[in-house]
């Protein structure tokens, strides 16, 4: 692929329903009443919705973590938040743990919000930043299988479901799930909904990249 000068990280994007924005440490209060109201509707699917729920305290140091990983190119974990930021949807990330020209995709959807849409809305926004900010080879969405909910979103945005991985997901005591992989690559993206989806993109200074 060619070489391209990055413009990137994406610290703002802009879709038709929804602002996803790099979390800032003041979004606390209100990411932390999201997380409290979702808690036992997370807890099958992500391990840490286990146990006691976070104070706010808590979250202000997991908001401050994933903004300095965000600002040193480390890891870029979003919000998904309704256009007049008042409303916070849930949360997502353009992870960089599978390693050089590859993104993974996670999210959330509070409790209150799912079956909207939304996931999907934020998962191709950020599949065209993926490709068109930090020009990667790929990017992959993991989830277990028993999740249709999550798998149906890499399946409408056209992913390809490549395998399902034995045993992959530890579940934070001592077991592990199966884990289903799917991905789209650079050269599948051009004809994948996510590149025909609409956003506005902006860098850390508000200055608009795509």
């Amino acid at each position: 692929m060619a070489h391209h000068s990055r413009t990137g990280p994406a610290y703002r994007v802009e879709t038709q329903r929804l602002v996803v924005r790099c979390w800032e440490p003041r979004d606390a209060p209100m990411f932390n009443a999201a997380i409290v109201a979702s808690w036992d509707h997370l807890s099958p699917w992500m391990p840490w919705a286990r146990g006691d729920r976070p104070s706010v305290e808590s979250t202000v140091a997991g908001l401050r973590r994933w903004r300095a990983e965000f600002d040193r190119d480390e890891d870029y974990v979003y919000g998904i938040l309704s256009r007049d930021e008042t409303t916070i949807l849930g949360s997502t990330g353009l992870h960089t743990r599978r390693g050089e020209g590859a993104r993974e995709i996670g999210y959330w959807i509070h409790v209150d919000h799912v079956g909207h849409g939304y996931a999907t809305e934020a998962s191709a926004a950020l599949t065209k930043v993926a490709f068109e900010v930090d020009y990667v080879n790929r990017v992959e969405i993991r989830c277990v299988p028993s999740n249709a909910r999550s798998a149906a979103v890499p399946r409408k945005l056209g992913f390809t479901h490549e395998a399902t991985l034995r045993q992959r997901l530890a579940e934070g005591d001592g077991t592990y799930r199966d884990a289903m992989i799917w991905t789209l690559l650079a050269s599948d993206y051009p004809s994948s909904p996510a590149a025909s989806t609409e956003i506005e993109a902006y860098d850390v200074l508000g200055r608009r990249i795509l």
